[in-house]
């Protein structure tokens, strides 16, 4: 999704089958006889979806339908969901799984910047629903595909999306404020709830040597643990230059991850400082290079292996697998 070189990233599937450039219509398609109208789902929210797609060509307009209503608050355009998907590649009379969060545990965040025939399909969308999307070119990647997931420029898109939880757009910590760093430490200031704070780092001070985590504000939710998918605000800078190098808050959304994957989706020092956190929560972790990017650094961040790395990160939420 709209996720940047920051972090370690999130498996490309995630990335490159949701993200797009941007009403929604819960069960719409073109006049009767629409091949895309035979396209079936059947199984339990939650669990691997069994998907039926006809041996013939895809027709050209999108058609969405809500196969299982949920019950909790319907997705708005402010708001990013958490859910499970399943991925078909339609080409010719042949189809094709891609790949599915279902089989992986693996959860992944659906944002502001989605395909615009998957944001068509689940925009009004109620928490607890599972929702079928058939996205031709138009509405997905356009004539020229995506060849990272082996899409083809005429190739249709079908998605299955379970809406796990959703969350608004500017969600930050929402505890008791315990400190605002400080001393040895970088001093990080809060603004308006909301909005990304700002860090200062200390004039002519060494950065520590080892992971540091310190609690700004706490939280009151449950304890982030291995395998969930956390949900962040964040915003990162470079001890040595004082420069925020990404963030977040820019982004215009929060950002998920699995905690303790593996492979792991984020650098070490997020799954450390991180698990054991409670939702809620603002932490500030200053990361050495070995938990970091390690002493290669990350020239496209304007990352050395030598740098330090701070980031205050905000737990705004916590899903299972």
């Amino acid at each position: 999704m709209r996720r940047a070189y920051a972090l370690l990233i999130v498996p490309l599937l995630a990335v490159a089958a949701i993200a797009g450039c941007g009403s929604s219509s819960h069960s719409s398609s073109a006049a009767s006889g629409n091949a895309n109208k035979a396209v079936s789902v059947t199984g339990a929210f939650g669990a691997t979806p069994k998907v039926t797609i006809p041996a013939e060509k895809a027709s050209t307009s999108l058609y969405t339908k809500t196969v299982i209503q949920g019950s909790g608050a319907p997705l708005t355009k402010t708001e990013s969901a958490v859910g499970n998907f399943a991925l078909y590649d339609w080409s010719g009379k042949t189809h094709k799984l891609i790949g599915s969060t279902f089989s992986s545990n693996t959860p992944t965040l659906f944002g502001s910047d989605m395909l615009p025939g998957l944001e068509t399909a689940l925009i009004g969308q109620k928490v607890g629903s599972r929702v079928l999307a058939v996205i031709p070119p138009k509405d997905g990647f356009g004539s020229q595909g995506n060849s990272e997931i082996g899409v083809g420029g005429s190739d249709t898109l079908v998605f299955v999306v379970d809406l796990i939880k959703e969350y608004s757009d500017t969600a930050s910590a929402s505890g008791a404020h315990v400190s605002n760093g400080g001393g040895s430490l970088p001093t990080v200031t809060f603004p308006a709830p909301g909005k990304a704070p700002t860090v200062k780092i200390p004039s002519g001070v060494k950065p520590p040597k080892k992971l540091t985590v310190t609690t700004l504000i706490k939280g009151t939710g449950p304890k982030v643990t291995k395998g969930q998918t956390v949900v962040v605000q964040y915003t990162g800078v470079i001890w040595r230059t004082g420069k925020v190098f990404n963030s977040s808050w820019e982004g215009g959304a929060p950002y998920a991850f699995s905690i303790d994957a593996n492979p792991e989706q984020v650098i070490p020092g997020w799954d450390k400082g991180l698990t054991g956190q409670t939702v809620g929560s603002r932490v500030m972790l200053v990361i050495p290079p070995a938990d970091g990017y390690g002493s290669s650094g990350n020239s496209q961040a304007g990352i050395k292996g030598t740098d330090t790395l701070v980031f205050v990160i905000d737990i705004v939420g916590a899903v299972n697998a």
